[in-house]
């Protein structure tokens, strides 16, 4: 465009979304309509992402083109966890910036935690001298046993000044800031620094480890007095409609016996501690709508009786969405199986430590945040969806960035673009080029489009493995343990027959043969189980269960680090039976299989395991085996079958029985809930 060109700005009642535009470039100038100045702000966005990322010309071409663009849905946020790690006030504005440029419009701060208080109240001055630090953090994984912790003090908080700055900062980007103020539970940082908000008393230190804690709000006048007091100084710093006041994961063994919580639960006639949090939630969400705001809870505020005015964010799953939507509720969709970015995205054992999980990116570009159990009309309490960045395995920005981009690209997408627009290739291709202007604003973002990803194959017994790229890029491969480390090895081009066991390494490389991306490798372990016949009594749940009932009998092994990846199947709070059929009487002398055990992610290994034998001379063996107590993170299992069947006769089936772990425990993540049980591979040999 020449220099003497125009840029035009027009204000066009007649587009009907607040934050639709439209943008047309011809040979003369560029206009951009709008109704309002987010649509305006949100078109120069588009814009500037189609001017060259770096130039050192005074003029520059851009296409003729014309977009007419609107938000399919009116809440696309961000989420970020400032209490597990603290972030400096840049970074906070350089994760708007980024924010801003994929049109997400509000920003969800998580200031409180059991690890940490973050924003400065000045009524009550521990808040920032005592609950902003912890003496020490944990090392390593929750998981991991014995726990280890760096014996370094550790915190900080944001002024109310510098607060004022950013949300002034977040508005000029079209951007809302909504505050989290975490009650009843998730609140041992404000109980360290007084104690006399809890139900004991006692004096306690804040949290130096990741998990739920017991120590959560007393119900008693003098907490609510507190918590009004912290309402009314929050309040003014953020002109946002909306208050976050958490509501998740509150142990209810403190209130079980307190007397001032029983003495409540008699005065008020309800029915149970459960009851007592939804009085505590409905007595402070009248607080805060009498200060000209609503809330917002985690989707625990179901529980016991929703708040009459109070918007639900589901992240347990969608159900609480599909509940609260057809009470006629507002809803944000933020579940773990496609919102949480502090779960890793690559299969890589090299990957950075994260939390658990597996999130990958193409999940996360095809969530659909209107849950399939709404009408229509149900649907429109829908608002949108948000991202959550939670912060016990990151504690740097770098850190931050490599988990959330580009996945926060992929979602920025799902919440913009109607889910007919959608095509997983074509965003891969753009994401390429805009990855060089991520490189640009120097974004640590995880680059995952050169990695290769692998699936085998049953076609009616004939067994092959399929390697794949995002980016279909050229593709070498080994069978023999060695690396591929250049263009002279195999070039995959059609599945890969196994017909044994066997090891496969492969990686990409680019037609001048460079290498992209690192190394995969993948062992097969073709047993006697592979390709069989296998029921379940129920499926896993639908958020893990992408590799199907065969993941268990595919030779496959999950990935050591990580639950949620395709061959781990999970199941919530069910018992399990497996039936494994073989084409013809088989001797097998051996059993194994491996559970995972996270219990700070709720998974539980089983207690028992019992094991039926169909024998082929009619008769049943049946066995019950108890699994010893075990910290480990990966809890193995294995049977000789010698023991049920010392005459080694050929059998029909195996059936195994895997009853739940049952009810979690108090005092650990996920209380009174049902445990998980995640299985691996079932080998037989």
């Amino acid at each position: 465009m020449k220099s003497n060109n125009q840029i035009l700005f027009i204000n066009d009642s007649s587009i009907k979304n607040d934050e639709g535009y439209q943008l047309k470039i011809t040979e003369k100038n560029i206009s951009i309509s709008s109704k309002t100045p987010k649509g305006a702000f949100y078109a120069v966005q588009s814009l500037t992402q189609l001017l060259p990322i770096k130039t050192d010309s005074k003029e520059i071409a851009i296409q003729c083109l014309e977009i007419k663009d609107e938000p399919q849905f009116v809440y696309r946020g961000m989420h970020l966890d400032v209490a597990r790690h603290f972030f400096s006030v840049d970074f906070i504005k350089k994760y708007i910036n980024l924010m801003s440029m994929l049109k997400m419009n509000t920003f969800h701060w998580h200031l409180t935690e059991d690890q940490g208080w973050r924003i400065e109240i000045k009524k009550y001055p521990k808040l920032q001298e005592i609950a902003a630090f912890r003496n020490e953090t944990l090392i390593g994984h929750y998981n991991d046993q014995p726990q280890k912790f760096d014996g370094k003090k550790y915190g900080g908080f944001y002024t109310q000044e510098e607060i004022k700055e950013i949300v002034k900062y977040a508005s000029e980007r079209q951007i809302t800031i909504i505050p989290e103020i975490e009650m009843p539970g998730h609140s041992q940082a404000a109980i360290a620094a007084y104690p006399e908000l809890g139900c004991t008393g006692e004096q306690i230190e804040v949290a130096t480890k990741w998990g739920v804690f017991e120590d959560i709000y007393c119900t008693k006048e003098e907490t609510f007095k507190f918590l009004e007091d912290v309402i009314d100084e929050v309040v003014p710093l953020f002109p946002g409609k909306y208050i976050h006041i958490g509501g998740d994961e509150a142990p209810k063994i403190h209130w079980k016996n307190c007397k001032n919580c029983q003495k409540l639960i008699k005065k008020e006639g309800l029915k149970d501690e459960h009851e007592l949090q939804n009085y505590f939630i409905t007595r402070m969400e009248k607080y805060i709508n009498s200060k000209g705001k609503q809330i917002i809870g985690w989707d625990e505020i179901l529980e016991g009786g929703l708040a009459p005015n109070a918007t639900v964010m589901s992240w347990r799953g969608t159900n609480g969405a599909v509940e609260a939507a057809k009470q006629k509720h507002p809803v944000i969709l933020t579940p773990q199986s496609h919102c949480y970015f502090d779960h890793y995205q690559s299969e890589n054992e090299n990957e950075p430590l994260a939390i658990g999980g597996f999130l990958p990116l193409e999940k996360v570009y095809l969530f659909n945040p209107i849950p399939k159990e709404l009408t229509k009309e149900e649907a429109r309490y829908v608002l949108g969806a948000q991202g959550n960045v939670w912060t016990e395995y990151l504690s740097t920005p770098k850190k931050v960035e490599y988990m959330v981009f580009p996945r926060a690209i992929a979602l920025s997408e799902a919440v913009w673009s109607s889910s007919v627009h959608k095509n997983y290739d074509d965003f891969i291709n753009r994401l390429e080029v805009f990855n060089k202007r991520l490189d640009a604003m120097n974004v640590n973002y995880a680059n995952h489009l050169y990695e290769v990803n692998g699936e085998l194959l049953n076609d009616n017994g004939k067994l092959s493995y399929r390697l794949e790229t995002i980016t279909n890029k050229k593709i070498v491969y080994t069978l023999d343990g060695k690396e591929p480390v250049n263009l002279l090895y195999q070039e995959y081009d059609e599945p890969i027959k196994i017909d044994t066991s066997t090891t496969i390494k492969a990686v990409v490389f680019n037609t001048d043969g460079k290498q992209l991306g690192t190394i995969f490798e993948q062992r097969i372990n073709l047993h006697k189980a592979v390709g069989k016949q296998i029921s379940l009594n129920i499926l896993p749940n639908e958020a893990y269960n992408s590799g199907g009932k065969q993941a268990l009998i595919n030779g496959v092994s999950g990935n050591n680090r990580r639950y949620g990846d395709k061959e781990w199947l999970g199941f919530s709070g069910d018992d399990v039976e497996i039936i494994i059929a073989f084409d013809t009487p088989t001797e097998i002398n051996k059993m194994s299989t491996r559970f995972y055990n996270g219990n700070g992610q709720w998974i539980y290994a089983p207690k028992e395991i019992n094991i039926q034998l169909d024998l082929e001379n009619g008769k049943i063996a049946f066995f019950k085996n108890k699994l010893t107590k075990n910290d480990s993170i990966l809890v193995n299992f294995s049977f000789i079958f010698t023991k049920l069947n010392p005459k080694k006769e050929k059998i029909n089936s195996i059936k195994l029985t895997i009853p739940n772990y049952g009810i979690i425990p108090e005092g650990k993540q996920g209380a009174g809930h049902k445990a998980w049980t995640f299985i691996d591979e079932i080998i037989i040999e």
